[in-house]
């Protein structure tokens, strides 16, 4: 999946002309905390909410010193690399341009969120086993070894890393909704199980979050 499946064009861009005040209207009626500024079809920067509220919101946010990096994807980047970019900047929507810099658009978080809602592995029934472990004894391989001894099938993995730690969580999407074969298994290997979950409790996990972050977008 790459970045020019989920761009949205229902969101306007500012023209450096637009004052912080109309800055702040778009942002409340789109439900977004940043806006794109755009001159024609070129990307100059991204608005944040912060930004307009250090500086005078009369003024014309082209005077205005903008606190991120002009932050965008290329239309054929990978979805990941949307999600860095939310993830670094603490966006709630991700420029995207062409191959020659064009604006095309952007992604939403709530479009992103969407998204992973609906791939095949979140979709697909089955349970989540979260392994703890250091980064030189990763194998995929091995864990892929040990799951599929038990008759099971990974649908996704993820790893999650921490600053200053050699340690790593990978989460499992197991295609089984009964694993405890499975984390008997792990356990006989000296794996650390940091937490598992069945299908109906990590879903109804994810809605209560989905909706809670909605809410908070909403607001």
């Amino acid at each position: 999946m790459i970045a020019e499946t989920l761009i949205s064009t229902a969101i306007i861009p500012l023209q450096t002309s637009d004052t912080g005040d109309v800055a702040l209207e778009m942002m409340s009626e789109f439900y977004v905390r940043h806006l794109p500024i755009v001159n024609n079809r070129e990307l100059l920067g991204v608005l944040s909410e912060d930004d307009v509220m250090n500086f005078d919101v009369n003024e014309a946010i082209g005077s205005y010193s903008l606190s991120l990096q002009r932050p965008y994807v290329h239309s054929n980047d990978h979805i990941y690399e949307v999600m860095r970019i939310v993830a670094d900047q603490d966006l709630s929507v991700v420029p995207v341009v062409d191959a020659d810099n064009n604006y095309l658009g952007v992604i939403t978080l709530e479009d992103l969120l969407r998204y992973f809602a609906r791939t095949v592995s979140f979709a697909d029934s089955g349970s989540i086993i979260v392994l703890e472990l250091s980064r030189r004894d990763y194998s995929m391989t091995e864990i892929a070894r040990i799951v599929e001894s038990e008759g099971a099938t990974i649908l996704s993995s993820f790893i999650s890393s921490y600053p200053e730690s050699e340690r790593i969580d990978v989460t499992l999407k197991i295609n089984l909704q009964h694993i405890h074969n499975i984390l008997a298994t792990f356990e006989r290997f000296k794996y650390e199980i940091k937490a598992s979950f069945n299908e109906a409790e990590y879903l109804d996990s994810l809605k209560e979050r989905y909706q809670g972050l909605m809410s908070y977008l909403n607001v």
